[in-house]
């Protein structure tokens, strides 16, 4: 698995993985990514900022996509729980996604592995990673507890409402 930082010359690859991925969730009956989130705003932004990441397997295929985001980030401003460790220098791992005609294959885990080495390797000034993901998505917490994240909290309605998301931490050293 390599991973590459996208530009805007990707953003339509990027909107076609994230929609493929709401699409998958909806299959599975998961209100996740069903309204207006993840939005053009929220890629251009990833692009901008230098937080999108795109995975590619060993042929060069493109199949997923994640954001590394350099915190802080409001939506942990109201979690109920406790982090592992009590510092601003984090990151967050939002939008994980693989492309469905790349499923069945490792992919996530690969992706998971490439960019916690990256971080881990790269971004030395990082203490902890951070990630979240809906309450019914259960896929996605199995690959998050598998790769070595504990569970600290929740949060309530960030995105909408009736949302709950379970909170996700791990040490970098």
């Amino acid at each position: 698995m390599k991973l590459r930082k996208a530009t805007m010359e990707d953003y339509d690859q990027i909107m076609s993985i994230l929609k493929d991925g709401s699409n998958q969730l909806a299959e599975q009956g998961i209100d996740q990514w069903q309204g207006d989130y993840p939005n053009a705003d929220v890629v251009k932004q990833d692009i901008e900022n230098g937080w999108a990441i795109l995975a590619q397997s060993d042929d060069d295929q493109t199949v997923g996509y994640v954001a590394v985001v350099d915190g802080p980030d409001e939506s942990y401003a109201k979690m109920k729980g406790k982090w592992l460790i009590d510092t601003d220098k984090y990151v967050v791992l939002h939008r994980v996604a693989v492309h469905s005609k790349h499923t069945g294959h490792g992919y996530a885990s690969k992706l998971f592995v490439a960019v916690l080495d990256y971080i881990k390797e790269h971004r030395t000034d990082i203490e902890t990673i951070r990630i979240d993901t809906h309450i019914d998505n259960k896929i996605m917490q199995h690959l998050i507890t598998k790769h070595g994240f504990k569970k600290v909290g929740e949060v309530y309605g960030y995105y909408r409402p009736d949302e709950v998301l379970y909170v996700y931490a791990q040490l970098t050293k």
